[in-house]
């Protein structure tokens, strides 16, 4: 008597929000407690798990963090072989990432590889960081006040070996009315502001924030020519966006320190 087949299931690339464990939707609360197996990514905090599942019995939780390439991330290649056979052994597999899985996730190659395999992949939205980011500087990607006509999201983490983004061309939007929201970026901030100096002058307003909508969320605004120097003076460092255009001549300097996230934990 042969042994059928595992049932195959759909794997979900699920969208954690920026870290606020209320900034889950509710479509990401059911596919989770619906898992048999969830892959973590770095950028997901303990706390989402926590406030999916509480005391519940929890799925298997495999971590797979590869922020940077700092030593011990995860290759990107042994992600999609694991999402693969978690998939085909039968598993109800759930990819977590921070963000959105669709800006900067790399969801599409994990797409194709799970289809290759004959793996149905379907994605569910998340709140993407860089719109935490404006909103905790009291500002919209697009206010038409400021004369903002659009926002360009950018990568300041060029790919190894591949080519940094165009920054000369992103200036000359942002010059034209374009918001520039740049993630993984302050490392690279002097390199940054440096290229899109070129074009924008020095006192373009400037912000970065760091683990927006968290309990350690910190903010400050600056200028472009000013910001490397503010980021390595005050200590920012990585998960943070840095935000470029004069919509941050509307920001909201009265705002408390720190998010709703901290006024409940406290």
């Amino acid at each position: 008597m042969t042994t059928p087949p595992p049932v195959l299931h759909p794997v979900h690339l699920v969208g954690a929000g920026p870290g606020d464990p209320e900034l889950l939707t509710l479509k990401a609360v059911r596919v989770l407690r619906e898992a048999t197996v969830v892959l973590v990514d770095d950028l997901v905090g303990e706390q989402v798990l926590d406030a999916v599942f509480g005391d519940a019995p929890r799925p298997r939780v495999v971590q797979v963090g590869k922020r940077g390439h700092r030593a011990g991330a995860t290759p990107q290649a042994f992600i999609e072989k694991l999402l693969v056979r978690e998939a085909l052994a039968g598993e109800c597999v759930v990819r977590l990432k921070g963000g959105d899985p669709l800006v900067f996730g790399r969801a599409g190659e994990e797409m194709t590889a799970l289809q290759a395999a004959g793996v149905e992949v379907r994605v569910v939205n998340g709140i993407t960081s860089g719109l935490a980011a404006v909103n905790a500087l009291g500002v919209g990607w697009t206010d038409r006040r400021a004369g903002a006509q659009g926002v360009m999201l950018l990568t300041g983490h060029a790919q190894a070996g591949g080519a940094a983004p165009d920054w000369a061309a992103a200036a000359r939007l942002a010059a034209g009315g374009t918001t520039l929201v740049i993630y993984m970026g302050v490392q690279q901030a002097g390199a940054i502001c440096a290229a899109l100096g070129e074009v924008l002058p020095a006192d373009w307003p400037a912000a970065v924030v760091q683990q927006a909508s968290l309990c350690g969320e910190r903010r400050a605004l600056s200028t472009l020519g000013a910001l490397p120097a503010l980021l390595q003076a005050q200590g920012f460092a990585s998960p943070a966006i840095l935000v470029i255009g004069p919509v941050l001549n509307l920001a909201q300097l009265e705002l408390p320190a720190e998010p709703a996230a901290a006024l409940r934990a406290g």
